[in-house]
């Protein structure tokens, strides 16, 4: 439970408690002096007073007695009608749900690993939530905006509402044991705070970056993204192929979507003790067996050969370019890591 949670619990719960205290107190005490009853016997006659049971009487009162017991009972039931009436507020209000929702989130934001961070949930960072969710890969969302956040965990995602250029709220989000950081913040200059506060916490990281325009991306380098998206620059390619080379866009569009199934270009790094190292691309036999399409090849030191044939032999350490539905490229991994 929050601290601020904490301070309200108490102070909606603390006046019952000593009032309650005080009425116990009362009522022993005046037991004990009217009817000269023992502590125990005065306890007992007060509790069963307060709480309206009514029975069991050490013995018969005097008059003074019982309007002493009326005024108890009193009491004692205005007592318990004001702490009903402030415990069903509390459960009425959703403090304790919204408390509970907030433990629970900051467990999973503590114990998230190998994810990624997206700065920004506006239609980019929507996107980008969307293709890693499909990825299954795991991914934190930091945004400012409170509407955002809750949409976001509505749709069941991991949130965390704040600036995405605060030390502490990346820290928050896990950003030492994160696998990338996407900056998708509609200002430029947001991701420029944002990549250079990422840089400074992880040197390692793999920071893709959004630009809006074209200025903005050596000023993102600088501040240490390894990679810039210009979304206006790729969308205007994307209709001038439309425009110039319709065929070859209407190609790419039926690659994409053969046979109803969506093919995706991933990178799988071949591992020493892979059955492919060694093996040509005609003896790996990944097109017949797999359905896969090796479309290029980036050797260990970091050459692309982007003529491969038959006879090109599959090193160790070196990344496939490779063409297949998802299940055919999870599959070729497996086949990448034996």
């Amino acid at each position: 439970m929050g601290p601020v949670v904490q301070q309200r619990v108490v102070r909606r719960f603390l006046f019952p408690i000593i009032s309650l205290a005080v009425l116990l107190a009362t009522g022993t005490a005046g037991y004990r002096w009217m009817e000269r009853m023992g502590t125990i016997d005065a306890l007992y006659m007060t509790v069963i007073t307060i709480s309206t049971v009514g029975f069991g009487e050490v013995k018969p009162l005097s008059p003074t007695g019982r309007l002493f017991t009326i005024g108890l009972i009193f009491s004692g039931g205005g007592l318990v009608a004001y702490t009903l009436s402030g415990t069903a507020a509390f459960v009425l209000s959703g403090e304790w749900r919204a408390n509970w929702a907030r433990k629970k989130r900051h467990s999973m934001l503590a114990h998230i690993s190998h994810h990624v961070i997206i700065c920004g949930y506006g239609r980019i960072g929507r996107h980008v939530a969307h293709e890693l969710k499909a990825e299954g890969i795991p991914f934190v969302v930091v945004d400012l905006s409170p509407e955002k956040i809750a949409d976001i965990m509505e749709s069941g995602y991991l949130a965390l509402q704040g600036d995405a250029s605060s030390e502490a709220n990346l820290k928050e989000a896990g950003i030492d044991r994160a696998r990338g950081l996407v900056a998708a913040a509609n200002s430029d200059a947001e991701n420029v705070f944002i990549v250079l506060t990422a840089r400074s916490m992880r040197k390692d990281l793999l920071i893709v970056a959004r630009a809006n325009f074209e200025e903005s991306e050596p000023k993102l380098l600088r501040a240490g993204a390894n990679r810039l998206i210009l979304p206006y620059r790729i969308t205007g390619r994307r209709m001038v192929t439309m425009l110039v080379r319709p065929d070859v866009a209407d190609f790419l569009d039926d690659i994409a979507h053969a046979g109803g199934m969506e093919l995706l270009l991933e990178q799988v790094q071949l591992m020493p003790a892979s059955p492919l190292v060694g093996k040509t691309l005609s003896q790996a036999q990944l097109p017949s067996k797999l359905g896969i399409t090796v479309v290029a090849c980036k050797l260990p030191n970091g050459q692309l050969n982007m003529r491969i044939g038959p006879d090109t032999v599959l090193q160790a350490n070196a990344r496939l370019i490779a063409l297949g539905t998802r299940e055919q490229l999870q599959a070729l991994i497996k086949l990448a890591q034996e």
